[in-house]
């Protein structure tokens, strides 16, 4: 009997534990012909997460868990449920229902016939301000010019991967992590299903505007080298801008007998230089730090406490 894992990275989501158990039971008695496993990441909840997580674990040694010492963010307390998932495949759905989990289902169907990477595409964003939704599109048409790897639109981590692309992510153990562009850079046979963005039933999303911005900068930065580029291409032709306005006044200067422009040239040259100087250097510092993080070699996550079936023997802590 093929086992499959569900992981659900968890933060502050007390309430909505008991609603997803109940539709991860119903998902699991509809498909009987698998063994099914549920590992769920505490991720330095502080409220009662944890709490609500053991009463299901010893009603139900399905439920597995993962405590983290204390919030490590999604990116990282997903690496955590890669590291202690031990199905053959894993689905990876958030803790506040938005992913239906009945849709793994669909999933399955789509892996038995041989693909390693299902994806679940929205077909709406759910409840989200015309901002948010119009910024979110942006972003992607950025990111999709800039990135080295093709990273797809309207897709999150809702999919279920194959044991070979679970493995093959354990392997990525970067801190600065963007797992949106890494299951496009590892490859594999990637297929979709459609599916529409339930509303959160309980509690707010942790991810605000400065969150969302901070994901956003660390989607570019780690999968493109665009920014440096264009800052070396403004340098360049400002460069050359200057030189040919440096020869325009010395003509005007020498055979029209034009004074040369004062005080307001001056102040915006030097302002639009200061400004693009600083925008360079800060386009720097962005990828000094991810470079300045690396060079520490810290461990990606700590766990506090686990409470898991099988242990994998190459489990990262």
């Amino acid at each position: 009997m093929k086992k499959v894992s569900v992981i659900i990275p968890c933060y502050n989501e007390q309430s909505n534990i008991r609603p997803l158990y109940e539709a991860l039971t119903r998902l699991f008695e509809s498909h009987p012909q698998y063994a099914w496993e549920v590992v769920m990441i505490n991720d330095g909840s502080t409220d009662q997460t944890l709490s609500e997580i053991r009463r299901l674990r010893e009603h139900d040694p399905r439920i597995c868990y993962v405590d983290l010492s204390r919030n490590f963010g999604k990116e990282r307390a997903m690496l955590a449920g890669f590291d202690y998932a031990t199905g053959d495949c894993a689905a990876i759905i958030d803790a506040d229902l938005q992913h239906p989990p009945m849709v793994i289902g669909q999933m399955l169907e789509l892996w038995e016939q041989g693909y390693q990477d299902v994806y679940a595409q929205r077909q709406t964003r759910g409840r989200e301000s015309f901002m948010r939704k119009h910024l979110t599109r942006l972003y992607y048409r950025i990111l999709q010019r800039m990135a080295d790897t093709e990273v797809l639109t309207n897709v999150g981590d809702f999919r279920l991967l194959d044991r070979r692309c679970i493995d093959a992510l354990r392997q990525l153990r970067e801190t600065q992590r963007y797992t949106k562009g890494l299951y496009c850079w590892i490859g594999f046979r990637k297929t979709f299903v459609p599916f529409t963005t339930d509303d959160r039933r309980e509690g707010h999303s942790s991810f605000n505007t400065w969150k969302l911005f901070n994901l956003a900068v660390e989607g570019i930065t780690s999968y493109s080298t665009a920014p440096l580029r264009m800052a070396t291409v403004m340098g360049t032709v400002i460069s050359l801008l200057a030189f040919v306005y440096m020869i325009v006044v010395l003509m005007k200067t020498i055979i029209v007998g034009e004074p040369v422009p004062g005080y307001p040239t001056l102040i915006c040259v030097i302002l639009l230089l200061g400004g693009l100087q600083l925008l360079s250097i800060g386009i720097i510092g962005e990828y000094l730090s991810r470079i300045f993080h690396e060079s520490k070699q810290r461990p990606v996550y700590i766990v506090n406490e686990l409470a898991v079936n099988e242990r994998p023997e190459s489990a990262h802590l």
